[in-house]
């Protein structure tokens, strides 16, 4: 009777906790068991295992095994376990040295000829690894997406064999060098939107302040072109955000690119999303679309087409940058620091206030859709403003805006002010840090006194009128939040006059 211990990875957002991976040879019958919560993946390992090892001429044990994968409360899926599973299994029946195993961590999936294959989330798993100062052991198809992660030890491997032979004291497996980071990705130019200054002027402000923004015009006004060029005007990401978003990539279905690396996501999901497909869920919950724009853009085209229940989600997002997915078995919590963009058409026909004066939609047929997007919604909205339709001689009128380099410039600039005074974008001030940041000369308090009466400004919509204001002024290099800086911030609030 012998018992080994090998540690793997399981999954939970950003922290991976460890799974232990404990194997018994008992006596008896021979048999293969797997206990602890494995889901259908992690119980086909046993034939993955089996076959692996015969293929690679070790001795499979003709005795009782038991594989245990503790926490027994915490459910295990993927093919990730299959490699701790074998080498417990070689462990326990002596043919590795298990002195050898303490060392490491391990997650790899075993093809029947004993191949190691790539893991999805190997980014976020190493993260934890190289916290709690761990080699980590996994595929070579991998190494180079956890390679990413500073001061980690990442060690690839092909094989089964590779990683016996290393254990052993054979060929050593080497370490993977850290990863060259891509060149910067070519983002779509702002130049290329005609007309349309005060959306680029919008569009720089909420890029400044990291607000979020509602565009609301008639089909093909450039909401989209301006929305996609967002992050072509944002700020390089840092090292820590890089890693915090591909992270929670790594995590998803689709997995993380080398080619992404330091690209700020840009997330645009169809209309006929479900909340479960917009936060994140399941029975192991994977994040959702607002967690995967972690530190980017979440542009939702038609936002009065998306059911109304799946945008109610974002309203506790949008103000925390954090969503928790609560299930009967385990709770997960995913950062979501997104920058939501949004547009909309101002009536069920589109053409509302177009120049051409083709709208046939009744007040009664505009207020049920401009309905559909809650009022507590709409509160939580930065910036909202109209994007009116191009006069016909702008369209024909050769392209001279300003490029995404020049207003980025500005951006960083203004990004820079507010980490040297605060230490976070704007939008993120909470409403003690507003008191501090925030005053305001007694002429713009008396015209933003005026705006809270008229528009009926909530103490939501009161402090997003101060962080918009904040913004303008470090745009201009403004110590001082003065009237004209209130005065923009009150026009943003489109949609308040509206009402």
């Amino acid at each position: 009777m012998s018992l080994a211990v090998v540690h793997s990875r399981a999954l939970a957002g950003l922290e991976a906790p460890h799974v232990t991976v404990e194997v018994h040879l008992g006596n008896g019958l021979p048999s293969f068991t797997i206990v602890g919560l494995p889901d259908t993946e992690v119980k086909e390992s046993r034939e993955r295992v089996r076959a692996a090892l015969v293929n690679c001429n070790f001795q499979f044990p003709a005795r009782r095994i038991t594989v245990n994968l503790a926490p027994a409360e915490l459910p295990k899926e993927s093919g990730r376990f299959d490699l701790p599973i074998a080498l417990g299994i070689l462990a326990a029946s002596r043919q590795v040295p298990a002195e050898s195993l303490q060392r490491y961590e391990f997650a790899g999936e075993l093809s029947l000829s004993g191949e190691l294959r790539p893991v999805r989330g190997a980014l976020a798993m190493t993260l934890r690894a190289a916290r709690d100062g761990r080699a980590f052991v996994l595929p070579s198809e991998s190494a180079r997406e956890a390679a990413l992660v500073d001061g980690a030890s990442v060690h690839p491997a092909s094989s089964l064999l590779a990683v016996c032979a290393h254990l052993s004291g054979g060929t050593p497996l080497a370490s993977q060098p850290p990863c060259a980071p891509a060149p910067a990705e070519e983002h779509l130019d702002l130049a290329d939107v005609k007309g349309q200054a005060h959306a680029k002027r919008a569009l720089e402000v909420a890029a400044a302040g990291g607000h979020s923004l509602l565009m609301v015009g008639p089909p093909g006004t450039g909401k989209s072109m301006l929305a996609a060029r967002l992050p072509g005007v944002l700020p390089p990401m840092t090292e820590a955000e890089a890693l915090d978003s591909a992270a929670v990539r790594s995590l998803a279905t689709g997995g993380f690119r080398l080619t992404e690396w330091r690209t700020r996501p840009f997330r645009a999901p169809h209309h006929s999303a479900s909340s479960a497909a917009l936060v994140g869920g399941g029975g192991d919950p994977r994040p959702g679309e607002i967690s995967l724009a972690h530190r980017g853009v979440l542009f939702l085209d038609e936002l009065p087409e998306f059911d109304r229940r799946v945008l109610e989600v974002l309203r506790e997002p949008l103000e925390s940058g954090r969503v928790t997915i609560s299930r009967a078995a385990r709770q997960v919590d995913f950062p979501a620091r997104f920058q939501l963009v949004a547009a909309m058409n101002p009536c069920p026909c589109g053409y509302l206030g177009h120049y051409s004066g083709k709208c046939s939609c009744t007040p009664d047929q505009v207020a049920r859709y401009r309905g559909k997007i809650s009022g507590p919604l709409l509160d939580r909205i930065d910036i909202q403003i109209e994007v009116p339709a191009v006069p016909q001689e702008d369209l024909m009128r050769h392209s001279t805006g300003e490029s995404s380099a020049a207003v980025r410039a500005r951006v960083e600039r203004a990004r820079s002010v507010q980490q040297a005074r605060q230490g976070k974008s704007n939008s993120e001030l909470g409403a003690r840090e507003l008191d501090k940041h925030c005053r305001i000369d007694l002429p713009a308090q008396a015209l933003l006194k005026t705006a809270i009466g008229r528009l009926n400004l909530s103490a939501r919509a009161y402090h997003r009128v101060l962080r918009l204001a904040r913004t303008v002024a470090d745009i201009a290099g403004a110590d001082a939040v003065g009237t004209a800086h209130v005065a923009e911030a009150v026009q943003y609030r489109r949609l308040d006059r509206a009402g």
